[in-house]
Formats: structure tokens, sequence, C-alpha cells
């Protein structure tokens, strides 16, 4: 295919590469079924597991539009010890039009009983990320622009996050704040800098027994972040029979979504879904798509795996 991004699809698909001093460079990529592995956004989770959790997804989002995020994501949580210890080691590909982040991030997390019925972990990150930026897959209208001379290959920044997560087998809170400090690239040049701001989550669900076969739960997030408008995600999940899930879900002026899941085995969990575009770019764009596995492997507990779901 002819490469033909000009600036103006740049910036629509989020970039601000070009034409700007000051731009944000590449932020958190957003997931809809984030309930399924709540540490991606909280390394406070990883205090909560009493087995070995492996999950991947991959979102492919705005298809059609040039340039629009493709995000594929692994993660491995699993308890240290028996007194609430616990671990999570996460990769994540981000990839936005000429950029490519990736990064690696560890969780470690502890958990306290507050009574009978609910725990309280807290969790610590740290990420290592190694971002590139290719501006010869550009169209550029003006060649001797100083800002697109040097291409960022294998740039290298650190970062510390935190988190609260308060849960029960029914239910679930959480606060945090994945990347503390706001991260900041310059070129060579000096004529450019891609930003990384700090953003800051709270979620929450809750599991309702309807009869015997059929469980609901409804969830919400919200997430946070200096200069961009507050986003709010709502979700009504079901569970029908401990195998199936179907449910909805609404991002304020974002996306509507339909979500669904197969609990193929006892320790397989596979999970779809699709987004339709509320916003000005559902003119250029089909909408997202979502899959994940989660596998649970060495749990001694299945009874509060099914109503939980999450």
């Amino acid at each position: 295919m002819k490469r033909r991004n000009t600036i103006k699809q740049v910036l629509m698909c989020g970039l601000g590469l070009l034409s700007l001093q000051h731009v944000s460079a590449q932020q958190d990529p957003q997931y809809t079924q984030y309930m399924y592995n709540p540490a991606s956004i909280n390394p406070a989770y990883s205090g909560s597991v009493n087995h070995l959790q492996l999950f991947g997804l991959y979102r492919t989002q705005w298809v059609g539009l040039e340039g629009a995020p493709k995000t594929a994501y692994l993660s491995a949580t699993t308890p240290l010890t028996d007194n609430g210890l616990g671990l999570g080691v996460h990769f994540k590909n981000d990839h936005l039009g000429v950029m490519d982040d990736n990064s690696l991030s560890l969780d470690l997390a502890y958990s306290v009983d507050l009574d009978h019925q609910y725990k309280l972990a807290f969790g610590l990150k740290g990420t290592g990320s190694l971002l590139d930026v290719n501006y010869d897959k550009l169209y550029i209208y003006d060649g001797t622009d100083p800002i697109s001379e040097n291409n960022i290959k294998n740039k290298f920044s650190a970062n510390v996050g935190a988190g609260v997560y308060l849960y029960s087998d029914k239910a679930y809170v959480g606060l945090s704040a994945p990347m503390i400090f706001s991260s900041t690239i310059y070129n060579d040049s000096d004529y450019q800098v891609m930003k990384e701001k700090v953003h800051f989550y709270a979620m929450g669900g809750y599991v309702f027994d309807i009869n015997r076969d059929i469980q609901f739960k409804p969830a919400a997030l919200v997430k946070v972040m200096t200069g961009a408008p507050l986003q709010v995600d709502v979700t009504a999940n079901f569970l029908f029979y401990n195998k199936f899930t179907l449910g909805a879900a609404y991002r304020w002026d974002a996306a509507v979504s339909g979500l669904a899941g197969f609990q193929i085995t006892d320790g397989l969990f596979v999970g779809y879904t699709y987004d339709a575009d509320t916003s000005k770019l559902s003119k250029y764009n089909s909408g997202s798509h979502e899959i994940f596995m989660k596998f649970e492997l060495f749990n001694n507990n299945r009874r509060k795996v099914a109503p939980r779901f999450f």
C-alpha cells in the first residue's frame, strides 16, 4: 500500500508528532474487558490471586483508520507465599501510527485480611519501556522540517506505579496509578517533546446471584489524566451456568460494546469484545475488536473462581 499518512491523519490517530513543539506521546492503551485482568492497571491485584493466572490479549482499535492503535498484551500473576504475597509479570506491545512501544512490568503485592469476608491488597509496579518512532514512514510536506530528521530508536524510559485493591468473593474496589511519574523524551535537536502523563484509575464491581444458574456483575472504571477528558466505562455482564458470559458496555462519549466469553475448560476462559465507535471518528473506522484468553493453573479452590469471574 502506498504510504500516504498525512499530518491530519496522524493527528486524528492521536499521534500529534508533527507540526507541534510540545506534543503528547502514546498514552496507556484501553481495554474493554479489563475486569478479567485488573493487574494491567492495578498492581495490587497480584496480591489477590491464589493460583497461577496466565493472560493474553490482542486489541485492534478503529479498524479501517490508517495508523490506528494495536495492542498485544501478555501477563502472569501468581502467589509467592501462602500469606498474601503476590507477583505479576507483564509484557505489552503498543503500536500507534509510526510508533512502537514495548514495555516490561513487574508487580509486587501484599494482601491482608480485614475480616472474614474482605481483604485489602497493596501493590507496587516497576516498568521499563523501549520506544521507537520511525518518521520515514510518514509523508512529510516539508522535508527540511527539523522535527522529522531524527528517528527515535529503542529510547529507554523507566517508571513506577502503585495501587490498592479491596476485594471479597463478591466485590472489588481499586485505586491505582500504573505510572506515577510523567516521562519526557527529547530528540537530539530538542525541537519536539513527547510526554507520557500520569493516569489515575478507579474501578469497582459486584456479583449478584440472580438464581442458581445466573449471576449478574455490573462494573465501572474511571480514568483521569491531566489535560484529557474524564473517561468512564460502565459494564454489565451476565454469567450463565458458570459457562457463558454475555454483556454490554458503554464508554462515555466514545463507544458502545458487546462482550462475550466462554469457559472452555475449568482452567481456560476466552472472551471477545466489539466496540462500536460513537465519537467523530466513527465516520472513518468500522469499530474495534478485542480478544483474550485466560488460563488458571494449579488452582486448588475453583469454587471461588466462577462466582467472582474477575
